[in-house]
């Protein structure tokens, strides 16, 4: 059965019937685990804003990111089962194994992106509501329904729908977009192509089975290892600029330097790893490493600006 024929197969049997599917399937519709990043980097986002927000609205904030970027997880689901279903990692998620019915995922992954933006807009600002309606709209349409399937730079232009949540959370105390929330989304969106590239190194054969034109498959092995590499630089040197621009101490510079300094290192091991390594231990690595950086950099950050709170008003009391 070719991938067309399973988008079919898939929309005609969600037109017959419904699923009996419980929570746990509609929860792994949400992709949970990208989910938990989005998250992450939103709340890092409300801690190193400048001023402060009701603890309130900093929940509804992160509930309403969460929500959102589940809804993109399910939207990205419902357009991706006829794929899904052929690859090995994801053959088992809910819509190709039979257990939710696409036009279920729909409506879900709608309703939810409709529900998360307007309580945003409505509890907390409507700045931050529409940076969160457009990261839906990049992720699902723009780069799910185009960029993943016409081009082998899909990770490179559609990166920036997981970059933009520490944005967000910058938005929802501040209300405006600045250079710092900027940085931070640059942080992210030149971390994605190492981060995936590495991925599609170790799986390029399931992305060849689909016809997605991932970088390995369509400039080959080696075009890919230079252009991680490169990415890797980038992010390196990104990852140092907020203190280079005041808003982190020097001690949050030292500790980028070190993680980037691992970063490139990882990239370089999976350089010289030879075409054709069938083990690929150091893109497998590499891939492992990157989620390390981006939670540390982000842990980082967070620390930074509360130990700096706390030396202020420990000095105000003195």
């Amino acid at each position: 059965m070719t991938v067309i024929d399973n988008h079919e197969a898939l929309a005609n049997e969600g037109d017959f019937r419904l699923s009996e599917a419980g929570a746990r399937d509609y929860f792994e519709l949400l992709k949970p685990r990208v989910m938990s990043l989005v998250v992450f980097t939103a709340f890092a986002g409300l801690v190193l804003a400048p001023g402060h927000i009701n603890p309130i609205l900093g929940l509804i904030s992160i509930l309403c990111i969460a929500v959102g970027a589940g809804a993109s997880g399910a939207l990205n689901m419902w357009y991706d089962a006829d794929i899904d279903a052929v690859m090995t990692r994801t053959a088992q998620r809910p819509i190709p194994a039979g257990r939710i019915q696409p036009r279920e995922a729909l409506a879900f992954g709608l309703v939810l992106s409709g529900f998360s933006v307007s309580i945003l807009g409505l509890a907390v600002n409507w700045l931050s509501a529409g940076i969160l309606a457009f990261t839906i709209f990049f992720y699902a349409v723009v780069y799910t329904m185009w960029l993943k399937r016409s081009t082998p730079q899909n990770i490179v232009i559609g990166g920036a729908a997981g970059a933009f949540p520490p944005m967000i959370g910058w938005a929802c105390v501040t209300n405006s977009v600045t250079i710092e929330s900027t940085v931070l989304f640059l942080i992210i969106f030149l971390w994605t192509p190492a981060h995936f590239w590495a991925l599609a190194l170790f799986k390029m054969h399931d992305y060849e089975s689909v016809g997605v034109p991932m970088l390995p498959n369509v400039s080959g092995e080696r075009t890919t290892k230079h252009q991680i590499v490169a990415y890797a630089v980038l992010t390196a040197v990104c990852g140092v600029v907020p203190s280079l621009l005041g808003f982190a101490s020097f001690g949050y510079g030292l500790v980028a330097t070190l993680l980037g300094a691992i970063f490139i290192s990882c990239s370089i091991a999976v350089w010289r790893m030879p075409d054709g390594d069938l083990k690929m231990i150091p893109a497998k690595k590499l891939f492992a490493f990157s989620i390390f950086y981006l939670f540390a950099i982000f842990s980082a950050l967070m620390f930074d600006r509360v130990a700096s709170i706390l030396v202020f008003h420990a000095g105000g009391l003195i």
